[in-house]
């Protein structure tokens, strides 16, 4: 057989079978061959490719995040902590924005984080004096807030003082409005900007996927399309894929707004089933684009404070947060999601929330057993001894991101406190109850970068270097593993990718350095040296 490619160099698989080799043989985008095979094929290989010092693994794969999203702020004011750290400096940086736009046009800026310039939220009047009449419109980094002025205000109208399921408009006490809205509020303005052209956000993954292969990300599963940003979101992914924008290989969540009641054959079982009108549902499509779980938000943000808590949090103990809807409601789509036969994926932060998730797949399951449902619990941000155990039980899958711990954690232990810390964005203990744990970042909201993540699962340090429940950290190896063999499990992909193995996808990155053999405050910096999808090198480091 004339193999596509063979790779020499210091490979490590993540298969027990054979943990490291020197060669690998490459044929129509799988793994062929290793070590002595691999060299008998590489007399006659149509490319051979050295990759001397590097140290080969499995491809990252990045299990949540929001790759149209990401792409689109690479365009807009970047008001992220670095480079703002105060809202003097922030409202300086709206002010150079609006001073160069033309007249009529947005100010849209993306990433601030109040926990990190003083704790307050940009204010409505300054927004007025520094946007110039221009409409300012500025996304919290955590996506379930943002802030505008008086002109997006006037532009909504009467809606600002109606009630908003799933959110809220926030009024000071004089009932003034702030300029922030919460959750689905957010709805307010959205209607307003979007949705954008398929164009505009085929070209997004394009610049999304660039920085992935950059930082050796191979896979993604983008957490929720079909929102606001475009109904027609799938096939802008198509469009990607036809202008040769598409490069890292891709599964998206269906946005539950998309969802609706579905009927058929009463041998089908499908009474209360929630899901798309042609049947289509989680698994469809190959490897480079496929459909992955319905996504459903039960609740908000804890950096933010609203995700549904059980007691108020611990800078703010009047408030609760709530649920993004009625209960009734989110029970009606989870279940019938899962009847109509999806994978679901349900964002919840707050441990009421994650309780509450946790009642409505254990409802799904005894009404329609499914084997092997691998069901997920989207950030599964606060996490108490009894829903561990719950989670355990149905064979939950949890997806929370260690980046967080870095990132944002020092926001993070201001809302939860000391004593709810240990329960917050557990990574050890899932492991220990048996479960499987993927890797991921929940871009933009955090830098995605899969090393830092990495290095922050096994530190657990937040950014004024404060532990963080650390007897929750992982080992290198087993964070590592996360972002490649835990992400693939969690969407049903583990035959093809996640591993090196023979007749499995030839994904891999490259590395300067073994994470394993650093310091573990260096993991971050470890250089990619290349990427590579289908055998085929799509990013290398220039020297």
């Amino acid at each position: 057989m004339k193999v596509d490619a063979v790779f020499r160099g210091r490979i490590n698989t993540w298969d027990p079978q054979r943990p490291t080799a020197t060669a690998m043989a490459i044929h129509h985008g799988r793994i062929v061959a290793f070590d002595d095979e691999a060299e008998e094929l590489a007399r006659d290989a149509r490319a051979r490719e050295e990759l001397g010092d590097g140290f080969v693994f499995p491809g990252f794969h990045d299990a949540h995040c929001h790759t149209t999203g990401f792409g689109i702020s690479l365009s807009q004011l970047d008001l992220s902590t670095p480079p703002i750290t105060s809202l003097e400096e922030l409202y300086r940086a709206v002010e150079r924005e609006a001073a160069t736009a033309a007249a009529g046009s947005w100010v849209i800026g993306a990433g601030y984080d109040q926990n990190k310039i003083g704790g307050r939220h940009p204010e409505l009047a300054r927004l007025d004096e520094v946007g110039h009449g221009h409409p300012v419109w500025l996304r919290n980094t955590s996506g379930h807030l943002c802030v505008v002025n008086s002109a997006v205000a006037a532009l909504i109208g009467s809606s600002l003082s109606e009630p908003v399921a799933g959110g809220r408009v926030v009024f000071d006490d004089q009932g003034r409005f702030t300029g922030l809205l919460q959750e689905r509020a957010q709805g307010l303005v959205q209607k307003i900007v979007l949705p954008r052209s398929l164009d505009t956000v085929a070209a997004a993954i394009g610049r999304a996927h660039d920085e992935y292969l950059r930082e050796g990300v191979t896979s993604v599963c983008d957490a929720g399309i079909g929102g606001p940003q475009s109904p027609g979101e799938f096939a802008a992914y198509q469009l990607a894929r036809e202008q040769g924008l598409l490069r890292v290989r891709t599964t998206v969540m269906i946005s539950a707004d998309a969802l609706a009641a579905v009927h058929g054959h009463r041998d089908d079982d499908l009474d209360g089933a929630f899901g798309l009108p042609t049947g289509i549902r989680s698994g469809i499509g190959d490897d480079w684009l496929r459909i992955g779980p319905a996504k459903v938000f039960s609740d908000g943000s804890l950096i933010g404070r609203t995700c549904w808590m059980e007691e108020g949090f611990d800078d703010d103990s009047t408030n609760t947060g709530y649920p993004q809807g009625s209960p009734d409601d989110l029970r009606r789509v989870i279940v019938g999601a899962h009847l109509a036969g999806w994978q679901v994926a349900t964002h919840a932060i707050g441990d009421a929330a994650v309780s509450f998730v946790i009642d409505c797949y254990d409802e799904a399951l005894r009404r329609k057993p499914r084997p092997d449902h691998r069901h997920r619990i989207e950030h599964c941000g606060i996490t108490s001894p009894d829903a561990l155990e719950r989670m355990a039980r149905l064979g939950v899958v949890p997806v929370p991101q260690g980046r967080f711990i870095g990132e944002i954690g020092d926001g993070m232990l201001r809302a939860v406190g000391p004593a709810r810390a240990a329960h917050t964005y557990r990574l050890r203990s899932f492991l220990q109850a048996g479960l499987t744990l993927p890797g991921s970042s929940d871009r933009p909201v955090v830098s995605g970068r899969p090393l830092l993540g990495i290095q922050d699962m096994v530190c657990r340090l937040t950014e004024s270097n404060a532990p963080f429940a650390t007897s929750e950290a992982l080992t290198v190896e087993e964070a590592m593993r996360a972002y490649s063999e835990g992400s693939a499990w969690a969407e049903h992909s583990e035959q093809s990718r996640g591993a090196l193995r023979e007749g499995q996808l030839a994904d891999f990155v490259v590395l300067a350095a073994d994470p394993r053999r650093v310091s573990p405050d260096e993991i971050g910096a470890v250089p990619v040296l290349a990427t590579a999808l289908g055998g085929q090198l799509a990013f290398r480091a220039s020297h």
